[in-house]
């Protein structure tokens, strides 16, 4: 048997049979992390030590008969935007290097009510500006099925790892696609919530009205089980959301008939790679196979969405990135003249290039005389994007459309090209600017093996419906019995 292979709730089912301890566990995933660490890059911070120290005072608690949370002693990784008090915060950026913050998120201290271990902290693009992972200021992340290939980004340190089962699985954030694109290059599941349903105080801002912290996990009902971690209305969050709690892993029915999809012709258009094309074609025809009733439709104002989240979310970053200026947080430069002096050295050394790109884009667009041309525009037709939504989901109960337009790419081939990068997220942004909850499953392999994936789009706080339309879809097609990743290549 091999610990690491195993989803979250085999661990659990052969900790209550008496089959595995969770100090086994434990250090079944540190061993596998000291063993492919160096391959694949994925954690700025590891936390081996502290980890398998806290697996035995868990796994005393239990056998002294203290009644704990289900799945206490799970480890867990996590992206290293969202803060753990004690434990360095990086965002992957040097103007952060050093922070440790001092106090958890509150995802941080769901976590801790039900005992997990956070084994680590993972890497991304630097303040989550990327969709490679290549711009992060410590290490490149590498894609556990070839290493040579990009694992996505920002959340690709999250999707790596558990696509090498380094951790059973992970937090990640996404703003425009940035769990779900790194899960579909990764072969893994991704969720983005509904915004508002997750807790955003703890994560680092990149833009407020778009992030919004989920889970990347090896299947959907491991999924549910961390969706069901992390929910709940906080009072330290003002768009944190006050509904009745759902218990998402009782919504998986492995049944879809009746379902209503709508697939947007738009979405697989011009662009498209042909092998992704097909992948998506296939998984169609076995929902129909099914039950689900599926129909082509067009949602025409998707093609507005890209430019619309560029403006959105620079002017966002621009805003929020204000606060790192070398007094109040982050790098501060040295042999300065005056205060001007401190914060352009403290910035220019600090940032990386893309997060500068962003933060001059956004400063742009809010700027005097073009406010009204570019933001005050870009806010207009994200109330219309919103409004073209909810018009598709008074007829159909879950939108499906590729995650990404291509698989995973060569380490390095978009680095100098960033417009040919954002392209990349052409197929997730408009989900972030509705606030919609979206959900990234593998749905197929290309000829050299690597992983596509499929979105499905709910209505707004309609997570059960999507999660159950994956599963049902997951326990057909059985993706991760036929396929694993390769570890081919090497760096380079």
């Amino acid at each position: 048997m091999n610990i690491t292979e195993l989803t979250v709730y085999e661990l659990q089912e052969k900790i209550k049979n008496k089959e595995l301890t969770i100090t086994e566990i434990s250090k079944a995933y540190t061993d596998r992390i000291k063993e492919k660490e160096n391959d694949v890059q994925a954690f700025v911070t590891t936390l081996l030590d502290e980890a398998e120290t806290q697996a035995k005072e868990i796994e005393a608690k239990i056998n002294e008969g203290e009644n704990l949370a289900e799945f206490s002693g799970i480890p867990i990784g996590i992206k290293d935007n969202i803060c753990t008090k004690g434990i360095k915060t990086t965002c992957s950026s040097k103007m952060l290097e050093n922070f440790v913050s001092p106090y958890n998120a509150t995802v941080v201290e769901k976590l801790n009510n039900h005992n997990l271990i956070n084994i680590g902290k993972l890497n991304m693009d630097e303040f989550a500006m990327g969709g490679s992972t290549e711009y992060s200021y410590f290490k490149t992340t590498r894609n556990p099925w070839n290493l040579n290939k990009v694992p996505g980004g920002s959340s690709g340190g999250s999707a790596a790892a558990v696509a090498a089962n380094m951790v059973p699985w992970a937090l990640g954030s996404d703003t425009g696609g940035s769990i779900r694109q790194p899960a579909s290059f990764c072969g893994v599941v991704g969720l983005k919530p509904t915004y508002g349903l997750v807790s955003r105080y703890g994560l680092v801002a990149f833009a407020s009205s778009l992030d919004q912290i989920g889970p990347i996990t090896k299947d959907v009902r491991d999924s549910a089980i961390l969706l069901n971690i992390i929910t709940g209305h906080d009072k330290n969050d003002s768009t944190s959301i006050q509904k009745e709690k759902v218990d998402y892993t009782k919504c998986l029915k492995n049944d879809v008939k009746g379902l209503k999809i709508g697939v947007p012709k738009e979405f697989f258009a011009e662009g498209i790679n042909l092998e992704v094309k097909k992948s998506l074609e296939n998984a169609i025809e076995k929902y129909k196979e099914l039950g689900a009733d599926v129909e082509e439709f067009s949602l025409d104002i998707a093609k507005y969405s890209l430019a619309t989240y560029y403006i959105i979310a620079c002017a966002e970053a621009s805003s929020n990135l204000g606060r790192f200026d070398g007094i109040r947080y982050g790098h501060r430069a040295k042999d300065l003249k005056d205060l001007e002096d401190l914060f352009k050295k403290s910035r220019s050394e600090g940032f990386g290039a893309e997060v500068k790109r962003r933060i001059i884009l956004g400063t742009y667009v809010l700027s005097s005389g073009y406010y009204d041309a570019y933001y005050k525009k870009a806010q207009q037709v994200r109330t219309l994007v919103m409004k073209e939504f909810n018009k598709a989901f008074e007829k159909y109960d879950v939108i499906l459309t590729p995650t990404s337009p291509t698989v995973a790419y060569d380490i390095g081939s978009k680095l100098n090209n960033p417009l040919e990068m954002y392209l990349s997220d052409i197929c997730t942004v408009s989900v972030n600017i509705a606030g919609l909850p979206g959900i990234s499953i593998p749905c197929g392999i290309d000829g050299n093996g690597m992983p596509i994936g499929m979105q499905l789009i709910g209505n707004k706080f309609k997570e059960e419906i999507i999660l159950n339309a994956a599963y049902t879809f997951e326990q057909k097609i059985k993706f991760r019995e036929n396929y694993k990743p390769e570890f081919k290549g090497g760096a380079k």
